[in-house]
């Protein structure tokens, strides 16, 4: 066992450096780049956009026409002076050659060091940080909840196949899948947060006003209250994929001989069900936990986190790309690559708990 993680702890290395050398690779080829849309700002003569990021005394260079000699490399540079351009490249950054700039970038990530935002004035880190409890909320309680109902639901459904609940269920369960989880949100503030019809649920952020100053309980009903509406718009796909999943992987496991097998010793139902073919049929379940953990902690949640005026990582993220804030998007690249990988070693491992006759030491990689 020791011998695997540690394999695959050392396999994250180049997969981690892979995923970020592509990404750095896309971005040098990416159009609009910081410093592309610092010199957009500065070419329309906005005096006080080149006092705040190149200096007091930028004003001066952009209100010179000059000529540009052998040409400049970014689109917008034409009438600023060369000495402005270069000192909005060392301010981005982009003074050093890419390989260099890459390889800062490694090492700084090496030591979480992720710098500091290019349009913010906070570092990436506490950004992230800040952003952090939104995502955690609705990732986990998503995560939990999808989980918590469809496992037991899909057994059921396998158990009673073809009968009424199994049909009534499935219908529920392919009408919440098709339906995209925005629209489920937009429905729900109509009929539930004062659309249209009740006020019962508030509409956005994760506290009421002045909660901080509450009893924890009051604090903790009020924080479970703000999660009902957008937790349950994110969760109807999930909920339907493992359910679904549960019970094609139920019923694939009963048809097989050991479980005749099993019948034919004597066992209950119940015995043969959860002490043989629980543990093989809930390794399917396992295999698709790291994918579907990281899409609903940091994928899923851009439209949900709009909607619902929750100010998350899937929002940070989406407006970090648009603006090009570089150190922001492979800030949160790195740490998601990060987290995946982790997650992926540790649902392998849960393998092992739910099937103790697996032999990791013999597996390759």
């Amino acid at each position: 066992m020791g011998a695997y993680i540690l394999r695959r702890i050392l396999l994250m290395i180049p997969t981690v450096f892979g995923i970020m050398a592509i990404s750095f690779l896309i971005t040098q080829f990416a159009p609009g780049g910081p410093v592309e849309q610092a010199l957009a700002n500065l070419s329309g003569q906005n005096t006080s956009m080149v006092e705040r990021i190149s200096g007091s005394d930028a004003g001066d260079f952009a209100a010179q026409p000059t000529q540009q000699q052998g040409g400049s490399a970014y689109r917008g540079s034409q009438g600023l002076a060369p000495e402005l351009v270069e000192r909005i490249e060392k301010q981005f950054g982009f003074d050093k050659p890419p390989l260099e700039r890459f390889g800062m970038m490694l090492w700084n990530y090496l030591r979480f060091d992720f710098g500091d935002s290019y349009y913010r004035d906070i570092s990436v880190i506490d950004l992230i940080k800040e952003k952090m409890p939104v995502s955690i909320s609705l990732g986990l309680w998503m995560t939990l909840i999808a989980y918590g109902i469809s496992i037991p639901l899909g057994i059921k459904k396998a158990v009673t196949d073809g009968s009424r609940f199994d049909v009534w269920t499935s219908t529920i369960v392919i009408i919440g899948y098709a339906v995209p989880g925005f629209l489920v949100a937009i429905a729900l503030i109509i009929l539930f947060a004062g659309g249209s019809f009740w006020s019962i649920f508030p509409l956005r952020g994760l506290h009421s006003s002045g909660a901080a100053n509450w009893p924890f309980h009051l604090w903790l009903l009020d924080y479970l209250w703000h999660l009902v509406l957008p937790v349950i718009a994110m969760g109807l796909g999930a909920f339907a994929t493992t359910t679904l999943l549960t019970k094609n992987s139920f019923i694939d496991e009963i048809g097989k001989q050991y479980v005749t097998t099993a019948r034919a010793k004597g066992l209950s139902e119940n015995q043969v069900l959860y002490r043989h073919v629980f543990r093989n049929a809930m390794m399917l379940i396992i295999a698709s936990f790291p994918a579907a953990f990281v899409g609903a902690f940091f994928g899923g949640s851009l439209l949900i986190e709009t909607i619902f005026s929750l100010d998350g990582l899937g929002l940070l993220g989406f407006v970090s790309v648009v603006s090009r804030d570089y150190p922001v998007v492979f800030a949160t690249l790195y740490i998601f690559s990060l987290l995946g990988l982790v997650i992926s070693l540790l649902s392998d491992l849960a393998y092992m708990w739910v099937d103790p006759r697996l032999d990791f030491e013999s597996r390759e990689v």
